[in-house]
C-alpha cells in the first residue's frame, strides 16, 4: 500500500470534488423545478397531459443514466440542425451536457417522489383552507407544496445521494470530476487501489454530510 501516493493524491482529489459538488448542486436545483412541474402535470386530470408527464418519468427512470449522457453528448451532436443553431454553444460543452442529463434524470425521480407526497396529503387540510375562503391557488402554493416537500424529504435525501454517486459518470464525457481525476492519476501511477480508496473516502464523507443534513431537516420540519 503506497501511503505516500494516497497523501499526495488527496489535495488533487479534494479539488476535483468541488467540480462534483457543482455538478450535483446545479443538477439538483434544475431537477427540483423539473420534478415539481411534472409532478403537477401528473396530478392533472387531462389524460394527455397526465400521459405526457408519465412518459417522461417512465423514459428517464427506465433507461440507464450513462445511456442518457451518451445520447445527449454524442447523439445530439450528430444532428446537423443543432450544430448550426445557438443550442450548439451549450451542447458542445461536456459540462452542460452532463448537467442536462443529470437534471432530466433526477427530475424524473423527483417528480414521482413529489407526486406520491401530494397524493398523501389529507383532503381535510385542503377542505379546511377552502372553508376559510382561501383560493385553490393559494392553498396549493402555500399549503400543499410545503407539506409535500416536507413529506418527501426522506425519499429525496436518498435521491440526492444516488445523484451524488451518479455524477461519477461525468468522467465518461471527459469531465475532470472526482472520478475523472482519480482515473487520470491511476493512468500515470498504475495504482488503482490507493487512489480509489481516497476517492471513495471523499465520496463517503460527502454522503455523510448529506445524510445528516437531511436528517436535521426532517427533525426540524417534523410535525
Amino acid at each position: 500500500m503506497d501511503f505516500e501516493l494516497m497523501i499526495n493524491s488527496f489535495p488533487k482529489l479534494l479539488n476535483a470534488a468541488v467540480v462534483t459538488l457543482k455538478l450535483l448542486s446545479v443538477s439538483l436545483i434544475v431537477g427540483l423545478f423539473i420534478g415539481l412541474l411534472f409532478a403537477i402535470l401528473r396530478l392533472n386530470k387531462n389524460i394527455f397531459i397526465n400521459k405526457f408527464a408519465y412518459g417522461y418519468s417512465y423514459v428517464f427512470r427506465g433507461t440507464p443514466l450513462l445511456v442518457q449522457i451518451f445520447i445527449i453528448y454524442f447523439g445530439l451532436g450528430q444532428i446537423e440542425s443543432l450544430r448550426s443553431s445557438f443550442l450548439w454553444l451549450i451542447l458542445k460543452e461536456p459540462y452542460w451536457c452532463a448537467i442536462i442529463a443529470f437534471a432530466l434524470n433526477t427530475g424524473a425521480y423527483t417528480s414521482e417522489i413529489l407526486r406520491s407526497a401530494f397524493q398523501t396529503i389529507k383532503p381535510g387540510i385542503i377542505e379546511a383552507g377552502k372553508s376559510l375562503g382561501i383560493s385553490n391557488k393559494i392553498i396549493f402554493y402555500k399549503v400543499q407544496i410545503p407539506i409535500a416537500i416536507r413529506q418527501s424529504l426522506p425519499a429525496y435525501g436518498n435521491e440526492i445521494i444516488l445523484m451524488l454517486k451518479g455524477t461519477s459518470l461525468a468522467s465518461t464525457v471527459t469531465l475532470m470530476d472526482l472520478t475523472g481525476v482519480a482515473k487520470y492519476i491511476i493512468s500515470t501511477t498504475f495504482k488503482p487501489i490507493e487512489v480509489f480508496i481516497v476517492a471513495g473516502g471523499i465520496y463517503l464523507f460527502m454522503t455523510f454530510i448529506i445524510h445528516n443534513l437531511i436528517k436535521f431537516l426532517e427533525k426540524k420540519y417534523s410535525y
